[in-house]
C-alpha cells in the first residue's frame, strides 16, 4: 500500500511539474503576441467570455490588438484568437490535420455522439469516414430530398393555420424557435433515416425536449465550470447533472439509431434515396473494413445533432431578420410567389433576393461562434501581415496551444465587408465580387468543412418560400443573442431561447 501511495504522489508531482513547464514554455513563446491583460488569475478570460454578449469581446480584442490575439484561459493556459486570412487558410486547408479539434471538444463529441465524423482526426481516418458519409450529403442527395423539405414545410403551415383557427384570429403570436426545432428534427429524421419523429404535430416530444434541454439553458455556475475546465480536464464532462444529460441524450439517440439501422438493413431497398441508405451503400462499396453497428450509430447521432441545432438556430435568426426588415420580407415574398414549389436548382439560382438574405443571415448570425483547433506539434503558420513591432510573416505556435477562429469577427471584417460590416444589409450579396471576396465560415471550409451545407441551405430556403407564401411576420420584442451549443435568439432578459413573432395570415 505504501508503494502505491508513493507512486501516486510521484506521478501527481510529475504531472503538475510537466503542466507548469508546458505553460511556462508556451508563455515565453507567445510573449510577443498582443492581447488583453488577464482579468482573473484563476479563470483568465473564461468568465468574462461566458457571461458577456456572445462574440462581443472577440470583436473588441481584434479591433484593438489586430489579427492575432493572445488571451488566458483557466489556470493560466494560453489561447490564441486568429482572424488573419493567411493563417486561417493554412489552418483550415493545408494544415488541417496538424490542427485537430482540442481534446475537450473531441471528448464532448465522443461522449455525446460517438466516434463519428465530428470526432475523428487524422487524414486517413477522416477521409475514410468522409467517403462513407459524403455521398449521403452531396448536392445530388439534397436535390433528391427537396420534396421532403416542402412536405414538412406544408405540415408546419397546416399546424399554424390550426393555431389561427383555435384563436379565431388572423394575427397571433407564434413562438418560432420552438417550431424551427420541430421542423429541423422532423426533416433530418425523414430525409436521413426514413423516420418521422412527428414533432410537427405540435405535441410534447421526448427527443426534442432532451436535445433542447442539453444546451438550451440559462447560464449557471455549473455550466461555466464545465465550459472553462474541459479544455484542461475533458473528464469533467462526465460529472454532475450535465454528465447525466449527455449520457441520457447519447442513449436515446443510440437506441433510436440502432432500431432504424435494423429496419434499414431488413428492407435493404437498393433504390432508396435517404441519407441512411446512401451511407450504407457507400460504406459497402468503398470500405475494405466496413463500419460496425456502433460506428454507423455514431454517424447517425452526428447527422441528427448537426441537422437539428445549427439548422433550427439559423431558421430562427432568418425569420427574426425578416420580421425586422419588412421591405425585404415583402420583396422576397413577391420574388417567390411563382407557381409550384421551386426545385433544388431554382432555390440555389433563381431567387437572388432570397439567396442574399440567407447569406447575410449566415454572415451576421453564424450558428457556431468559434471554430476551435489545437496545435498537434510546434508549428509555424503564415501571416498576411506581421504582428505589431515585428516584420516576420510567420508565427510559431507551441504544441498544445488552443486556437479559436471567431467566426463572427471574421465575418464582420471591415476590410472585407466594408464600413457597414456590422449592419444587416443583404444587398451587399447582389454586388458582383462579394461572393468571391472571402468564403463564409459559418459552415467552415476545407477538408473538414460541413458536408451538409447544401442540404441545410435547401431545407431552410424551402421552408422560407413556403411560410412567406402564407404568412407575414413582425417582431414586437427586443431580441438578444445568447450562447448555448449554438447562438440562439431570445427575448432580452429571458433565460432560454425564445422568438415570439407576430404572425398574420395572408392566405
Amino acid at each position: 500500500m505504501l508503494y502505491i501511495y508513493h507512486f501516486s504522489v510521484a506521478f501527481t508531482f510529475v504531472y503538475i511539474l510537466r503542466f507548469f513547464q508546458q505553460r511556462l514554455s508556451s508563455m515565453l513563446a507567445l510573449s510577443h503576441v498582443p492581447g488583453p491583460k488577464t482579468s482573473s488569475w484563476v479563470w483568465g478570460e473564461e468568465k468574462v467570455l461566458y457571461y458577456n454578449t456572445p462574440g462581443a469581446l472577440y470583436l473588441d480584442w481584434h479591433r484593438t490588438y489586430g489579427n492575432v490575439v493572445k488571451f488566458t484561459g483557466a489556470f493560466g493556459h494560453q489561447l490564441l484568437s486568429v482572424t488573419d486570412p493567411h493563417a486561417i487558410s493554412f489552418i483550415l486547408g493545408e494544415g488541417t490535420y496538424q490542427f485537430p479539434k482540442p481534446k475537450g471538444v473531441r471528448a464532448w463529441f465522443r461522449m455525446l455522439l460517438g466516434e463519428g465524423i465530428l470526432w475523428v482526426e487524422g487524414k486517413e481516418a477522416h477521409e475514410k469516414q468522409r467517403r462513407s458519409v459524403g455521398p449521403a450529403l452531396s448536392p445530388q442527395s439534397a436535390r433528391n430530398l427537396t420534396p421532403v423539405f416542402y412536405e414538412n414545410a406544408a405540415k408546419m403551415v397546416s399546424q399554424w393555420h390550426r393555431l389561427f383557427d383555435a384563436q379565431h384570429s388572423d394575427e397571433i403570436v407564434i413562438e418560432v424557435t420552438n417550431w424551427a426545432g420541430r421542423f429541423a428534427l422532423d426533416t433530418v429524421g425523414r430525409a436521413t433515416l426514413s423516420y418521422d419523429f412527428d414533432c410537427l404535430r405540435g405535441q410534447p416530444h421526448a427527443l426534442a425536449e432532451t436535445l433542447d434541454g442539453l444546451t438550451n439553458h440559462e447560464k449557471s455556475l455549473t455550466s461555466f465550470y464545465m465550459k472553462a475546465l474541459f479544455w484542461l480536464l475533458p473528464s469533467i464532462l462526465h460529472l454532475g447533472k450535465k454528465g447525466q444529460m449527455i449520457r441520457k441524450t447519447r442513449k436515446e439517440l443510440g437506441d433510436l439509431a440502432t432500431d432504424i439501422l435494423k429496419d434499414a438493413e431488413a428492407v435493404s431497398d437498393p433504390n432508396s434515396k435517404t441519407l441512411m441508405s446512401l451511407m450504407l451503400r457507400a460504406d459497402k462499396a468503398t470500405a475494405v473494413v466496413r463500419m460496425n453497428e456502433e460506428q454507423v450509430a455514431a454517424q447517425m447521432r452526428t447527422i441528427i445533432s448537426a441537422g437539428y441545432e445549427p439548422v433550427s438556430a439559423t431558421i430562427a435568426w432568418l425569420f427574426f431578420e425578416l420580421a425586422t426588415n419588412l421591405e425585404w420580407q415583402q420583396a422576397i415574398r413577391e420574388e417567390v410567389s411563382t407557381a409550384g414549389d421551386p426545385t433544388f436548382d431554382e432555390l440555389n439560382n433563381a431567387y437572388p433576393l432570397l439567396d442574399a438574405f440567407f447569406l447575410e443571415t449566415l454572415r451576421l448570425h453564424p450558428p457556431v461562434l468559434e471554430n476551435h483547433h489545437e496545435a498537434a506539434e510546434t508549428i509555424s503558420i503564415p501571416l498576411s501581415e506581421p504582428l505589431a513591432g515585428s516584420s516576420d510573416l510567420h508565427l510559431v505556435i507551441p504544441k498544445g496551444t488552443i486556437i479559436s477562429l471567431p467566426v463572427n469577427v471574421i465575418q464582420k471584417d471591415k476590410l472585407t465587408w466594408g464600413f457597414d460590416a456590422d449592419d444587416f444589409r443583404p444587398e451587399r450579396w447582389l454586388h458582383r465580387g462579394t461572393r468571391t471576396s472571402r468564403e463564409l465560415l459559418a459552415f467552415s471550409v476545407g477538408p473538414r468543412g460541413c458536408l451538409g451545407r447544401n442540404f441545410a441551405a435547401a431545407e431552410i430556403k424551402a421552408l422560407t418560400v413556403t411560410l412567406l407564401r402564407h404568412f407575414a411576420f413582425s417582431c414586437p420584442h427586443e431580441i438578444e443573442a445568447f450562447q448555448s451549443f449554438v447562438i440562439r435568439p431570445r427575448v432580452k432578459g429571458e433565460s432560454s431561447s425564445s422568438l415570439p413573432l407576430m404572425v398574420r395570415r395572408t392566405l
